[in-house]
């Protein structure tokens, strides 16, 4: 019995913080890998939305992966999976392929087919809306992953869960995480025209932080002002390139353009903590930002801890 599965025979599941931004998503990647992924897991499912950031958590949890899914390459060659009889003595150990992308050009048994014999044959398959394959395929995969507003890492087994209790989870929660990113952008925005340019990003559930070494001289109810007459305008959102979005007709620095709402009018309840937050160990001054969260939220609330049981309501004797 190898070591990994000794160590995660245990695993349920782990939730994850997603984050917003290309380099944080990597890193990411590459602490899932380091913590949860075994040299012998041969079948790797991701769920989730496009734009949610698939593709840049797998090329954090395997550096130098060539995915099949890159627009630039679609008529380049076919996908190596289809053709695994054609590549002579040297074959690849890991083949990556995106359902959503491959179903416009081969059927769903077909791709099912060439996943169980790449399995058969000893070689690791990483599958991207691994929901829309599994019906067909009629397996489980050894790691799943969902990501939404968070990033669920889980070993299904027998018990589950399955991949549509994942999908229901992290497609509820994209919405947010997309008004989250947008206001984050646009409180970004109003900083640069106050002459702020310096801050760290982190994450909270709904929400953002933006973390200061020296606090600057700006009024948070000024600055959350600002924010709320760009979101009345209902600015549009849209992608300009893989660092670039355009807010409106302004261009704006983002490594997560794809992770946006459609325009600025569509961000629900947002609302800044009118007060700085101050790290208790590094003394660093923390802009805090919600989305879709109640007026009355408490800050303990945000990533608070849900009991979950199958019990219902004690009855009365």
């Amino acid at each position: 019995m190898s070591y990994s599965d000794r160590m995660q025979r245990n695993h349920l599941y782990s939730v994850l913080l997603s984050p917003r931004g290309a380099p944080r998503m990597v890193d990411q990647g590459k602490q899932i890998a380091q913590q949860f992924l075994s040299p012998f897991d041969s079948l790797i499912g991701l769920i989730g939305d496009s734009g949610s950031g698939k593709s840049i958590l797998l090329k954090g949890m395997f550096p130098g992966i060539e995915l099949t899914n890159d627009d630039e390459g679609v008529n380049v060659r076919p996908l190596p999976l289809m053709h695994q009889d054609d590549t002579g003595f040297f074959t690849p150990h890991t083949y990556h392929l995106d359902i959503r992308f491959e179903l416009a050009f081969h059927q769903a048994h077909e791709l099912a087919d060439a996943i169980r014999l790449a399995l058969e044959r000893g070689k690791r398959v990483i599958v991207e809306h691994f929901d829309l394959i599994y019906p067909q395929l009629g397996m489980n995969a050894h790691l799943l992953i969902g990501i939404g507003e968070e990033i669920i890492v889980t070993r299904p087994s027998v018990f589950g869960p399955e991949p549509e209790d994942i999908k229901e989870v992290v497609f509820a929660s994209i919405s947010t995480r997309r008004m989250a990113h947008t206001a984050e952008d646009l409180v970004e925005h109003c900083l640069i025209d106050r002459r702020v340019y310096h801050f760290e990003h982190y994450d909270v559930r709904s929400g953002f932080i933006l973390s200061f070494h020296d606090r600057p001289n700006i009024d948070l109810r000024e600055l959350e002002s600002c924010v709320k007459e760009l979101i009345a305008k209902d600015l549009p959102i849209s992608y300009l390139d893989a660092n670039h979005v355009l807010i409106g007709d302004q261009r704006h620095y983002c490594t997560g353009p794809r992770m946006h709402i459609q325009s600025t009018g569509r961000i629900r309840n947002f609302q800044l903590y009118h007060d700085f937050l101050i790290h208790p160990i590094s003394k660093d001054s923390q802009i805090l930002g919600l989305v879709n969260a109640p007026s009355n939220y408490r800050l303990s609330d945000l990533n608070s801890l849900q009991l979950m049981t199958f019990s219902g309501p004690e009855s009365e004797a």
